[in-house]
């Protein structure tokens, strides 16, 4: 390996540490402020969704899903998705799939219904943000349930999504040239 590969290398892989620190640090300020603010408000705010909601900020902050509207109306789409697959297939007072140990055909059919219908609603509206899917497969598979849960998730959502597209846009362990841009793919 010549001199100017190895140095190339070498500047690629300083290059990925920079920005995997730069995930960790964004992405773990982000979860961070959500889960003490679920601590001092005794609400569940931490939730399965939040952590590629936060990845996309940290990894791709200017792309089209780390948008703020892309990622407030992909979830919210999907929290109306979800719930209205559970009204639909007349699952709102079901136990979740988790407490069950298996979906039923109507969980089976509720999740399907409400991942489908929120990307559908999103490539229509041109507001493409992938973890708003999650968040749909949450509520109409009974683990954000009406509630608390619910609550829980929504709050802890809005905190991300709002201070996502400021954090996410730091300057924070970014080359001039940033990487993240560029490849969609990381």
């Amino acid at each position: 390996m010549s001199a100017a590969t190895r140095g190339r290398n070498d500047e690629r892989a300083r290059v990925r540490a920079l920005a995997a620190c730069r995930y960790l640090l964004v992405t773990g300020v982000l979860v961070g402020v959500v889960g003490v603010a679920g601590r001092y408000l005794s609400l569940p705010l931490l939730t399965s969704t939040l952590g590629p909601t936060a990845y996309v900020f940290a990894a791709h902050p200017h792309s089209e899903p780390a948008r703020f509207r892309n990622a407030a109306l992909g979830h919210a789409v999907a929290v109306g998705a979800g719930l209205a697959s559970l009204s639909a297939f007349g699952l709102l007072h079901a136990p979740s799939v988790s407490t069950a140990g298996a979906p039923t055909l109507q969980q089976a059919a509720a999740a399907a219904a409400a991942a489908g219908f929120t990307v559908f609603v999103l490539a229509i509206l041109r507001s493409h943000h992938a973890p708003a899917a999650a968040t749909a497969l949450l509520i109409a598979t009974g683990l954000a349930r009406p509630g608390r849960p619910l609550i829980g998730l929504v709050l802890g959502l809005a905190i991300v999504v709002t201070a996502g597209p400021l954090i996410g846009r730091l300057p924070i362990l970014r080359e001039p040239a940033a990487a993240d841009e560029g490849r969609s793919g990381s």
